[in-house]
This record gives C-alpha cells, sequence and structure tokens, in this order.
C-alpha cells in the first residue's frame, strides 16, 4: 500500500522528461552509458501521456556565454560541443516527437518561455541540474491543475535526482519510470524513494495513466 500522502494522482499528472537530448545518448563522444536504451520505455510513456491527453514537458540543455554550471564550465570555454544552440546534438533523441519532430527554438528558450511542440507538450531549457531552478516549470504545471510529476530520462545521479528533490520541495507527487531513467542502481532507487518518490515500471504507469479511474 503506497502513503496516501505520497499515491500518484493520475488524472492530474504530467510527464517531465529530462535530458533526452542526442549529445548525451550511448557511444556519443559526450554520452551517457545505457540512454539510448531507455528509448523505447521512454516512448511508450509519452504515448500514453499524448493518449490520455496528459502534459508532456521535455527539458533539456544548452551551453552558450558564461552562464554554464561550473562542473562543465573548462569543457566549454575550450570548446566543446556539448548541447551548443544550433547544433544537431541538442535536439530531442530520435523518435520522442511525432513525426521528423521539431527544431528548438534556442532564442525562446534561453529567454526562459517554453516552446510548444505538440498539444499540451513543451520544450524548456534548464541552466543548472534542476528542471525547477530559473525555469517556468512549476507555475506551467500548477496552471494546469498537476499535482503529480512523472519523471524519466537521463542520468538519475545529477539532473533527474535533482529535478525530483526540487518537485517534492514544491509538494508535488513524484513518481520515476524506473526503466525509463539512465545511470540507475538499486542503491540509487533506495535513496530516491527515502525521500517519497514512488518507483513504477513503464508498463504499470501506461495503464494507469490510460485507465486513472
Amino acid at each position: 500500500m503506497t502513503d496516501p500522502h505520497l499515491a500518484p494522482h493520475w488524472e492530474s499528472s504530467a510527464l517531465v522528461t529530462i535530458d533526452m537530448q542526442r549529445d548525451f545518448l550511448s557511444g556519443q563522444p559526450y554520452g551517457l552509458a545505457g540512454t539510448t536504451e531507455i528509448i523505447p520505455s521512454l516512448r511508450a510513456l509519452i504515448d500514453a501521456f499524448r493518449a490520455a491527453r496528459r502534459p508532456i514537458v521535455h527539458i533539456v540543455r544548452l551551453y552558450q556565454g558564461d552562464d554554464v554550471d561550473r562542473v562543465r564550465r573548462t569543457l566549454i570555454d575550450g570548446g566543446g560541443q556539448l548541447a551548443r544552440p544550433g547544433t544537431d546534438g541538442r535536439l530531442l533523441a530520435p523518435g520522442l516527437l511525432p513525426g521528423d519532430g521539431t527544431d528548438l527554438d534556442d532564442k525562446l528558450l534561453f529567454d526562459g518561455r517554453a516552446q510548444e511542440l505538440g498539444p499540451d507538450e513543451f520544450a524548456l531549457f534548464k541552466p543548472r541540474w534542476g528542471a525547477f531552478y530559473r525555469t517556468p516549470l512549476d507555475e506551467l504545471l500548477r496552471e494546469r491543475g498537476i499535482d503529480t510529476v512523472v519523471f524519466a530520462g537521463c542520468n538519475l545521479p545529477n539532473c533527474p535526482r535533482a529535478s525530483m528533490i526540487e518537485a517534492s520541495e514544491r509538494d508535488f507527487r513524484v513518481v520515476l519510470a524506473t526503466d525509463a531513467i539512465s545511470q540507475a542502481t538499486e542503491q540509487s532507487f533506495r535513496e530516491i524513494a527515502g525521500i517519497g518518490v514512488v518507483l513504477a515500471a513503464t508498463a504499470d504507469i501506461v495503464a494507469r495513466v490510460t485507465t486513472p479511474g
């Protein structure tokens, strides 16, 4: 039995994907092992949320100028081509958007605005680890009556973890799709569950989102 204070409200849920960009895919120069491999599960989640007409927000990184997290400043200052504006590497991984997908509007995103990619589907730029830090994500979710956020995407120890902590701090109910997240370990699952994140497999999330009652 899930604690009623933590239990997801599927009828008022949204999906947030983290850093599922081409530069971070497995085998790329700056890629993270296991990221390409989660695309089928992530696509199943996206399809389910679209079918249920639930909001989807794709959080992306872009690196330009001096506003870069310290751990990557040396890389970017040295000309590292990671999630650079205008490059193909910054785009969402193939298959995550309908058809051929949509190019990212770098200027709009750098201005801190949401880019609409489809019906109730958006891209947001985050300048640091957490998806809520200096972004309109909180406002975007609350305007749509969202109280439950499902997270999936790239590199659990860093950006997804920071984003889930931020969501918890804002009193959202938080779910992690355990087979749609890269760089996960059993220890990291235990740690994130310890702050009240509900762990669920993609198939279970899909079943609940498509039949929330």
